[in-house]
């Protein structure tokens, strides 16, 4: 049975700016999924991605609209991913404002 993961992360950057961070931050995704082997996927339509991770046999889409000051995620977990639905939500709420940042500079 698949389980809704819904949240938001507060931005003060603007909707241009957050969502080409986003765009330039989006091939990182991989490196944060246990096993190393994700593979991701994802398309822009408007202010909306599109995502796909799929890794160890499991995939997970999402879809993530970027506002004027709101990133809104609506993530699925399927099947055995749904049991572990409070900590992956926890850690998407402490990782997630990191594909906001800016690393150009870095």
């Amino acid at each position: 049975m698949e389980r809704p993961i819904d949240l938001t992360l507060p931005h003060s950057l603007g909707k241009d700016v957050a969502r080409q961070r986003l765009a330039d931050n989006i091939h990182k995704l991989g490196d944060h999924i246990p096993g190393g082997a994700a593979q991701v996927t994802h398309s822009w339509a408007g202010d909306t991605l599109n995502l796909t991770v799929a890794a160890m046999g499991a995939a997970v889409n999402a879809t993530i609209t970027v506002e004027q000051s709101l990133v809104r995620c609506h993530i699925m977990l399927p099947g055995m991913l749904a049991l572990f639905a409070r900590p992956i939500e926890a850690m998407l709420k402490a990782k997630g404002p990191q594909l906001l940042e800016d690393h150009s500079k870095k």
